[in-house]
């Protein structure tokens, strides 16, 4: 949304008796150097021992309110951007099943590691007039919402979604989470789906991911500009759909 982190509080809740402290210990330092990364300050926590292993941070942060992006603005005529490849809840099923090489299991935890922070700050440089990012709802469901929102019909280009290595393969072994199941139900009565899409891309498009990346819609002359000055900085942003005419109800639309 545009805001910038100030201070961080951890939240764990921690299995001691089933899990090592060095489990703890590492999450914690992880979670620091993060803060760090980011530009934030840890202002304390709250520990909870727990059957279950949790882990978060409560943030805050400050932005203009002038300057605020929410997932309700996008403009027709827009080009619509996505900073990071997807796949990672498929492949994780597949970690889980042991069936994910070493490559695709460093691949896919360096893209969940990658902070929004430089995509955010680029981004802001720019005239983008929505913005949002791909977590639970997977990229379709992230889409429709902002399509929804705006009351336009957003169209998603499936040729040029970016896809981890082997997440399509594992997506074909039926290696699919629930969630994204769950997703694909949600978008249905909004989704419109054109040509030869075939299930396993569907698939990937509704894949919940962790840490995903920011989804923006930006004005068509900015898109090659804010483009190149995030691949120049190693962010592998790539145009994804646009935004079309009004809708009532809002659509989303995969061609």
């Amino acid at each position: 949304m545009g805001g910038r982190p100030l201070t961080a509080m951890n939240i764990v809740c921690f299995p001691s008796d089933d899990l090592p402290e060095s489990v703890l210990r590492e999450t914690l330092q992880g979670g620091l150097d993060k803060m760090n990364e980011a530009g934030a300050v840890l202002a304390g926590g709250h520990s909870v021992d727990d059957s279950e292993f949790k882990y978060g941070l409560s943030v805050t942060g400050v932005v203009h309110p002038d300057r605020v992006l929410t997932n309700s603005g996008a403009v027709a005529g827009d080009a619509l951007i996505l900073t990071k490849p997807l796949g990672t809840g498929i492949i994780a099923m597949a970690v889980k099943g042991k069936l994910a090489d070493a490559d695709t299991t460093e691949t896919m935890v360096n893209t969940m590691d990658m902070l929004n922070r430089a995509a955010s700050e680029i981004m802001l440089g720019f005239n983008v007039s929505a913005c949002t990012d791909i977590t639970g709802f997977g990229l379709a469901g992230h889409a429709l919402e902002m399509a929804r929102g705006a009351r336009k019909n957003i169209v998603l280009f499936s040729e040029k979604i970016p896809v981890l290595p082997n997440a399509r393969e594992y997506a074909i072994m039926g290696l699919v989470p629930a969630g994204a199941y769950r997703n694909r139900k949600f978008c249905e009565p909004g989704l419109d789906l054109h040509g030869n899409l075939d299930k396993f891309t569907l698939d990937l498009m509704v894949d919940p991911q962790t840490s995903g990346g920011l989804l923006f819609s930006i004005n068509k002359k900015d898109a090659e500009n804010c483009i190149n000055a995030m691949q120049d900085k190693g962010i592998p942003a790539v145009i994804i759909g646009r935004i079309e005419k009004d809708h009532a109800c809002g659509r989303l639309s995969i061609i």
